[in-house]
């Protein structure tokens, strides 16, 4: 097996290894243990069924040594410190990989009602499990971002949020909090995540907050699979997505905007590379991942397994090649789930 077709298939088959920074529920399209695999960050499915397996820090196959190196991501110092006011760190904040500090800057979403949630999200789980906190302020951000690079050596932070029934969908209120985390922490490379703002002003005050980078998530560009499993964004228009990604790459320049695309929703694989080369083109980065349901969503409830390596792996390959020949690299989007590469397998494709 190549380490890219390893990567591939233990993204979707998951791992038995003891992994302190992890993450169960939560926003996004996976739970994951974090890891350095061959050298590359790393989010992997924990599965106690999986034919993978670590030991001695090498990865295993049924019991055979694949020849690859593996280190659990150790857990971070600022883990175990607290808020003035008692509120642990890792409430507010996770590390992701082994150097971004991650948060969800509001736990709650306007689509969570079960008829409009995205079935692969699970944003309010952990809420409702009291690992984290419903709105985390800008000065409780800033003070856990000034720990987590003075103890731990985070080199850019990504804050996400559930949508907020404003206009503007949550990007003001990401904006004061990297300001606040830069006044803290000056220079820290900061990606935002957002729905596009049904008012595009928001975006020209996330650039003049200070935010390197911007991911724009879709998910899908097939409106039959939008429709059917995140019906609640499913009524933001691509054409508002399309207007959303262009004003972005005006203000923060190619390759400083990306947005998901899951494999294994239902999407043609044809289309869905198709539609990643028009992003391209248009100076977004199109971050493939594999969906993995969730514990708590309603994809789980729903029985999703995840696709077949064999198609997450052709289509991450083909979606390498157009990003290499724009020149577009995961690594100079400055900050956020691309520059990261830890849930997709295109860094170890070369992109």
């Amino acid at each position: 097996m190549t380490i890219f077709t390893t990567r591939v298939d233990v993204a979707v088959r998951g791992v038995r290894v003891d992994a302190p920074v992890r993450r169960r529920a939560g926003a996004g399209p996976s739970d994951d243990g974090h890891v350095i695999l061959a050298g590359q960050a790393a989010a992997l499915p924990i599965d106690l069924s999986s034919p993978f397996t670590v030991a001695g820090g090498r990865l295993y196959l049924d019991g055979a040594d694949l020849g690859l190196e593996v280190e659990a991501v150790d857990r971070p110092a600022f883990y175990d410190l607290k808020t003035a006011d008692g509120i642990p760190y890792h409430h507010l904040a996770r590390l992701h990989g082994r150097d971004v500090l991650a948060t969800t800057v509001i736990q709650t979403c306007v689509r969570y009602d079960p008829e409009d949630r995205c079935r692969f999200c699970a944003v309010e789980e952990s809420l409702t499990a009291g690992a984290t906190t419903r709105v985390k302020t800008p000065a409780q951000l800033a003070e856990v971002a000034e720990a987590a690079v003075r103890l731990d050596g985070v080199t850019q932070m990504l804050m996400t949020t559930g949508t907020t029934a404003t206009a503007d969908r949550g990007a003001r209120y990401l904006a004061r909090c990297v300001r606040a985390v830069l006044a803290a922490v000056p220079g820290l490379p900061i990606q935002v995540q957002c729905e596009p703002p049904a008012d595009p002003r928001a975006l020209a005050d996330l650039r003049d907050a200070g935010v390197t980078a911007i991911g724009i998530h879709v998910e899908s560009l097939d409106d039959a699979v939008r429709r059917r499993w995140m019906p609640g964004k499913a009524t933001v228009t691509l054409a508002e997505y399309d207007a959303a990604w262009t004003e972005a790459v005006r203000l923060f320049g190619p390759n400083r905007v990306s947005t998901y695309l899951l494999v294994g929703l239902g999407e043609d694989p044809d289309e869905l590379v198709a539609g990643a080369r028009r992003l391209i083109e248009m100076g977004v980065y199109p971050f493939v991942v594999p969906v993995r349901p969730l514990h708590g969503t309603l994809a789980e409830a729903d029985g999703l397994r995840p696709p077949p390596a064999e198609l997450v792996g052709r289509v991450t390959l083909e979606v390498a090649a157009e990003l290499q020949a724009a020149g577009m690299f995961g690594r100079d989007q400055g900050a956020g789930c691309a520059a990261c590469g830890a849930c997709s397998a295109l860094a170890a494709a070369g992109a």
